[in-house]
């Protein structure tokens, strides 16, 4: 791997940190965060046009810009430099990646041009959390029958599926935390199909506007700058995603990774920007008559964050150009995404502490860095069971639920 940046690498990610400083500056994030929809609109749609945003990593036939998984880390980390309200992660990232690898080729013609556009907006409804849905933490009660498979990770019994007339199918259930569930135009569903003897999960698109017996509504959350909502559905009619007879359970991993790496670079560039307001306000903050940053301790502290972050971002940016040289392999996201969420949180917290009684009241801005942090944790999935997630995949440690000959317990 060559560490450095290419020239058009570095401008992509210039020409979208001043886009943002201008018009995503911490007013504008708090306005958007609690508005209706959740983000600025017209702001997507200009970021989706200039620089291309939504359809970063989608290929050009399809409306995208046809770049590669490096490209959108970068554009990741900007956005989550400023705390971005948008659809990015859930709608570029989680229900692009899903339908791109799952659906049909006609599929992709109709709905990933609108996507990328920013016309439209599409959200993945998964059962449980993320972390556990996409087979980022270990699941503490697999499947253990003979020949199967998990389905990323987790087995999608929140939205069971069964089949109707003209193709279609019915769904019934629910999924508690769908990011950007309450608001997106389209849904992709996870769910549970074929019963016991051909169990499997089965991926379906929801027209959000017009599916009678679907109720949506946004959850009141940690993180206001990560819109996140229940989604239910009662017997609702549904088409899916490429060939409901094949289990989507290696789509679902691959929007994983794909995850993996797009939160990493989130946090890394939030924890990037706390840590740089940490540094500019204790040059400026006195105590004893000088300022507090020419205290030892105050910079020993700072330069532990400052080592945290750039390895969490050196991590980063090698399981994103891993994502194109070894795609079938999902150690180096889980290990990023590890190293990012622990440098998040630890910057997070030096920053408050450090910036004083100020840090903790909602006009301040660190408070919504530190939030951001622990929202991610939850719905990603701890840092320390990530490292165990790849330990087991990578061999060092045994499966869940396996002895160390393999022998189910």
């Amino acid at each position: 791997m060559d560490p450095a940046l290419t020239q058009e690498q570095e401008e992509i990610a210039r020409a979208l940190r001043d886009v943002l400083a201008k018009q995503a500056g911490p007013e504008e994030v708090r306005r958007a965060a609690v508005s209706p929809s959740g983000y600025d609109v017209e702001l997507w749609r200009r970021l989706a046009k200039q620089p291309g945003l939504a359809g970063l990593a989608l290929p050009e036939r399809h409306g995208g810009s046809g770049l590669g998984p490096v490209e959108l880390a970068l554009a990741c980390e900007e956005a989550g430099r400023v705390l971005l309200p948008s659809p990015l992660l859930a709608s570029s990232v989680l229900a692009a990646g899903a339908i791109a690898a799952g659906g049909t080729e006609d599929q992709r013609d109709e709905v990933l041009p609108l996507l990328a556009s920013g016309a439209g907006t599409a959200a993945l409804a998964l059962p449980g959390t993320p972390a556990l849905a996409l087979g980022l933490v270990p699941d503490a009660n697999p499947r253990v029958l003979p020949g199967d498979v998990p389905a990323g990770g987790g087995r999608a019994g929140g939205i069971q599926a069964r089949p109707a007339d003209d193709g279609l199918w019915t769904l019934y259930g629910e999924a508690a935390y769908v990011l950007d569930g309450a608001r997106a135009d389209l849904l992709v569903v996870a769910a549970h199909a074929g019963g016991f003897p051909r169990s499997r999960t089965v991926l379906f698109a929801v027209d959000a506007a017009g599916s009678p017996g679907l109720r949506r509504e946004r959850s009141a959350g940690i993180d206001q700058t990560r819109s996140v909502g229940r989604v239910q559905l009662r017997d609702v009619s549904a088409r899916p995603l490429g060939d409901p007879a094949l289990d989507a359970a290696p789509v679902l991993a691959g929007v994983g990774r794909a995850a993996a790496v797009a939160v990493a670079a989130e946090a890394v560039g939030a924890a990037a920007q706390a840590l740089a307001r940490t540094v500019d306000y204790v040059q400026v903050r006195e105590q004893f008559g000088r300022p507090v940053g020419s205290f030892q301790a105050v910079r020993h502290r700072l330069a532990d964050i400052y080592v945290a972050v750039e390895t969490a971002r050196s991590a980063m940016l090698y399981a994103a150009w891993s994502a194109t040289a070894a795609p079938d392999d999902p150690v180096p996201a889980l290990l990023a995404l590890a190293h990012a969420l622990t440098a998040a949180r630890a910057t997070a917290a030096e920053a408050i502490q450090l910036h004083g009684g100020i840090a903790i009241t909602w006009e301040h801005d660190a408070h919504l860095y530190f939030k951001r942090a622990a929202a991610d944790e939850l719905l990603f999935g701890p840092p320390h069971l990530l490292r165990a997630r790849a330990a087991e995949l990578s061999g060092v440690l045994a499966p869940t639920g396996t002895d160390a000959g393999g022998a189910t317990r």
